[in-house]
């Protein structure tokens, strides 16, 4: 009898147990290790986030179709050449349907140019729990999440550059 209770125990048992077990990663939140992506860059450069440690990173989410995306393409390419030679990368993430295909016309149409990576089937934007774009993660040179910023946003302002060049003078 007691055989009996234990074999149906089990079930639950291992339910317990694989539950318990979730590899399930902590929301994409401010102070939380930045979850880890690996995505290609249009000229076919594979980038894995943890591989950038070291350096700071901007991950801005983005689509060609997103007006307030669209306004801060100048800034976000103007600050991109402000940090250039620096520890910091920037990774803006688009999750167009289309792809590699609709970025590279949108590229070519507008005459801007990011350093851009396709998130076609969203996947990484729903680690990060994206509600819409654009969203800014700023990752430090450990991979720690220091700020989300929703919303569309100035990032060449000379509070943004202070801001991220004393976020690039702390050690690692």
């Amino acid at each position: 009898m007691k055989r009996m209770k234990i074999f149906r125990m089990i079930p639950i048992i291992v339910l317990a147990l694989l539950l318990g077990c979730s590899r399930e990663q902590k929301p994409a939140i401010e102070g939380n290790p930045a979850p880890d992506f690996t995505l290609n860059t249009l000229n076919g450069e594979l980038v894995k986030l943890s591989d950038l440690k070291g350096q700071v990173v901007l991950v801005n989410f983005w689509a060609t179709w997103c007006p307030p995306c669209r306004e801060e393409i100048p800034s976000l390419m103007r600050l991109d050449a402000a940090m250039a030679g620096k520890p910091f990368r920037m990774l803006c993430i688009s999750i167009d349907e289309g792809g590699k295909v609709a970025i590279e016309e949108f590229f070519r149409k507008s005459g801007y140019a990011l350093p851009a990576l396709s998130d076609a089937d969203k996947r990484v934007g729903k680690t990060y729990g994206i509600t819409g774009v654009p969203e800014t993660f700023v990752i430090d040179k450990r991979g720690v999440i220091l700020k989300k910023v929703v919303g569309g946003m100035e990032w060449d302002q000379p509070d943004v550059i202070a801001y991220l060049n004393d976020v690039m003078s702390k050690p690692q």
